[in-house]
């Protein structure tokens, strides 16, 4: 078990310990991409990026064609349909230099903090957009022509509309031309939920009880809960954050340590304040522990909603990230909420902080009427109650010191969707996709902190990942992702651009089983390819999201392969390469029609990247054929022909070449005459410097005789037969010793010789180089110069396999060095599951 999934083991135990059941292990909610799609590999994606950073703040709309984009120092307006065509827009909104000394002098970086940072862009009215930015410290805020697309010439103060601090956590949204914003606004302030841009502006209590608690603040979503009220109640802001915790549960791990938890808040949206309470302040604010049954997943990151329609049906899916409980892992988690869970909480007792004990408690006492932190409805229309402000003094009063909830809100199923090990999700977006058994499907786009986006489809109480995409080559968080239904595209905010992906390339999944097996809700299998179900009519069409394995009619998921024969001589190993797409796939090896033993058949040995065959014997011969394996389902992904000689076949005999062969032998005869003389003279040679050495260091001191050298490795074949020490003389030795054209290499301990000091000594030029054996017959190969250059692991053996083509293999001393090569190929496999069990016994 890996040391991940203990933890995440341990964590489950530790949530049952507190009540926190889950019907599955840790395992299970870790769920594997089936596909991994590198930086190098994507399709269809457009970038763009200016002379500058940070574009993180985004403002699709979909009816003017538009993405506006805001960054540091400047606001764009892009073609949302290619977002790099070149047509975009440009406003140039730097902070000035006398904003940026300000800032200087404050204390705060100049290569981070002293910029204009746009953190807010939202559409005001109908012609006009409205921006805040940090300007250095010093927030302002503007009102702009959406066609003229200029700034204005007067600005506003926006110390209470945006913060201070590019860094610090804001939520903004313009509801009914009121501008509801939450953050640390002021420099050193206290965090808060204001409403601006409104003739009744209202902010958070701070006495005798601070309601909001070293606030971090995620995303603010509207509900409209007035419309086809049967109650007549009000549309509301829900807030969600992550803020320091004094309930008596939260300190499980450590009994010092202040804990932090995610919250949800809300305020309605006619709220006035009180007349005399809680003037000018909301009197509705409330909030509410958001727990996803994972202990200590409590740093919220991100929040997308759905309505489904209409708001009764309104869903929130969360991303948490551990606290610092867990500083020795990394890792995320999923959750859903539906809007009937929130409610619920909200509707239910109340806390009370109790001073002697410092902590929060259950509050059982009396409640006033009517509800406190309730929106104004018929009910209270009817007792006189049309506004906050006729509420009576107890209620407010009330509020004032019970602005917590005791219910948490519980994720639906009672468990997470998805808790992801070795990986921080920094954001999500999500989309409701009706497939073509006329089921709606929620498909999650979470982008990670290290420049990647998993698309995952939800299905009943669980998650499938179809993909992983690296959309970013050098590693940075991914800040923004906003889905567009009409360029059927998500655009992506990170620090150095804009991407604009596909949400589907179904062009990928080159067979039926492919587009099957991805549970992709946009693709479908037409008959011949694999196509997004939005651009084509849905006769014919087959797909299956629940199970992914029913649809294809074929017996194999891929029609005949052309067969690759492989000659090998008896006693080599040959590796028969099969590359499996998905990372859910099993290889499954069948010989001459029976699945091949690998399991405790000590010479035949099944990887992630093929079937190694060692020590071959003649009855090793026959048909092989390579299947994937997923979901019930065999895909053919190889076949071969091996064929297995029984001995090395050999040149052209004495008798028809007589002259030749005596020729030789006379060659061989004066190479060694040659040699031995060499010899004797190296022997003098290495005998005279020895000699003046010792001389030296009796006059000096200690002498070093040439540069030190880094160890290096020295590449031989694989083949027993290419070199067979101790079995032939010294003539066949030294004539086995020449590379064979079968591409088979191994790895011995060594070191490469360099030119200056190659251990191969030149002959006297009167001398003839010795003949070259024969050549080996073309299909002589065992399969390893089949492969890309990547490393593999066969349950047991390690092998690099070098320059892996069909043609001739050169060698790699003369190109990249040998560290090189292992640093490409295990950034290459980073994301790329390479087997379920490592063997801890592998080189």
């Amino acid at each position: 078990m890996s040391g991940g999934t203990a933890h995440l083991l341990t964590a489950l135990f530790v949530a049952a310990a507190m009540g926190y059941q889950s019907r599955r292990s840790a395992t299970d909610l870790d769920a594997t991409p089936r596909t991994t799609v590198t930086f190098d590999e994507l399709l269809g994606v457009r970038h763009f990026s200016a002379h500058t950073l940070n574009y993180s703040t985004l403002l699709l709309e979909e009816d003017r064609g538009i993405l506006y984009v805001g960054a540091r120092g400047a606001i764009f307006a892009l073609n949302s349909s290619d977002v790099a065509d070149g047509s975009h827009r440009t406003i140039h909104w730097e902070a000035s230099p006398e904003k940026q000394m300000d800032c200087l002098q404050k204390g705060k970086n100049n290569k981070t903090e002293c910029f204009n940072h746009v953190r807010f862009l939202q559409r005001l009215n109908s012609t006009h957009l409205y921006a805040c930015g940090t300007y250095a410290f010093h927030p302002l805020c503007a009102s702009i022509d959406a066609d003229r697309f200029r700034l204005p010439s007067h600005f506003e103060e926006g110390k209470e509309k945006c913060p201070y601090d590019p860094a610090r956590g804001y939520t903004g949204l313009i509801v009914d031309g009121g501008l509801y914003t939450a953050t640390r606004y002021e420099f050193r302030s206290l965090p808060d939920i204001r409403r601006n841009l409104h003739q009744r502006p209202l902010k958070t209590e701070e006495s005798p009880l601070h309601w909001l608690n070293d606030a971090e603040f995620v995303a603010s979503v509207l509900v409209q809960e007035s419309k086809d009220s049967p109650v007549g109640d009000d549309d509301k802001i829900y807030y969600f954050f992550t803020e320091r915790a004094g309930e008596e549960t939260t300190s499980f791990f450590d009994k010092n340590q202040v804990a932090r938890v995610a919250r949800v808040a809300r305020v309605c949206k006619s709220d006035v304040g009180g007349k005399k309470i809680l003037q000018r302040k909301w009197t509705s604010f409330m909030k509410a522990r958001l727990v996803c049954y994972i202990p200590y997943y409590e740093v919220l990151r991100s929040i997308c909603s759905l309505d489904g329609g209409g708001w009764a049906s309104t869903v929130f899916y969360a991303a948490f990230t551990l606290s610092a409980q867990w500083r020795t892992m990394e890792a995320s988690a999923v959750c859903r909420y539906s809007i009937s869970s929130v409610q619920h909480a909200f509707e239910g007792p109340y806390m009370e902080y109790q001073d002697s004990a410092r902590k929060w408690s259950r509050y059982d006492g009396a409640v006033p009427e009517p509800r406190p932190g309730s929106c104004i409805t018929d009910h209270s229309r009817r007792k006189g109650y049309n506004s906050s402000q006729d509420l009576p003094n107890s209620v407010l009063d009330f509020i004032k010191l019970h602005p917590l909830m005791f219910e948490e809100v519980k994720p639906a199923g009672g468990e997470p969707l998805l808790v992801k090990k070795s990986v921080a999700y920094s954001q999500l977006a999500v989309d409701r996709v009706r497939a073509l058994d006329g089921r709606s499907y929620d498909v999650l786009f979470m982008g990670t902190g290290d420049g990647w986006i998993h698309k995952a489809v939800v299905v009943g109480s669980g998650i499938h990942i179809v993909e992983e995409v690296q959309v970013f080559g050098d590693q940075q968080p991914v800040e923004s992702l906003v889905i567009s239904h009409a360029q059927r595209s998500l655009y992506v905010g990170a620090a150095s651009g804009i991407l604009q992906v596909p949400l589907a390339s179904c062009a990928r999944y080159a067979s039926c089983y492919d587009c099957i097996l991805a549970r992709d809700p946009y693709c479908a299998w037409d008959g011949r390819a694999c196509r997004a179900t939005a651009t084509a009519d849905s006769t014919g069409l087959v797909q299956d999201i629940q199970s992914g394995n029913e649809g294809c009619r074929s017996s194999s998921g891929r029609g005949s392969l052309p067969w690759k024969n492989r000659t090998v001589l008896q006693g080599d190993d040959v590796l028969l390469p099969c590359d499996q797409h998905s990372n859910l796939a099993r290889a499954v090896w069948m010989l001459n029609g029976s699945e091949a033993p690998g399991t405790g058949q000590d010479r035949l040995r099944v990887g992630v990247d093929g079937l190694l065959v060692t020590d071959t014997l003649p009855q090793d011969s026959g048909e092989y054929r390579c299947y994937g394996e997923e979901r019930g389902l065999r895909t053919l992904l190889a076949a071969y022909s091996l064929t297995v000689l029984p001995e090395l076949p050999r040149g052209p005999t004495a008798a028809s070449r007589p002259h030749a062969a005596s020729q030789a032998a006379s060659d061989m005869k004066v190479a060694y005459v040659s040699a031995i003389v060499a010899l004797v003279v190296l022997c003098a040679v290495l005998s005279t410097v020895l000699l003046y050495v010792s001389c030296l260091e009796k006059r000096k001191g200690k002498y070093v005789l040439g540069e030190p050298r880094p160890a290096s490795v020295e590449l031989q074949t694989v083949s027993a037969n290419c070199l067979r020490k101790g079995r032939r003389g010294e003539e066949e030795e030294e004539e086995e010793e020449l590379t064979y054209p079968d591409g088979c290499l191994r790895i011995i301990p060594g070191e490469a010789p360099t030119a200056a000091t190659s251990p191969v000594k030149e002959l006297p030029a009167a001398v003839p180089p010795l003949p070259p054996p024969p050549p080996l017959p073309a299909e002589l190969t065992n399969g390893v110069g089949a492969l890309p250059n990547v490393l593999r692991k066969m349950n047991g053996n390690s092998y690099m396999l070098l320059q892996q083509q069909e043609e001739p293999l050169v060698s790699p001393l003369y190109s990249a060095s040998f560290t090189e090569e292992l640093s490409k190929i295990l950034e290459k496999r980073k994301h790329t599951q390479l087997v379920e069990k490592l063997d801890e016994s592998s080189v």
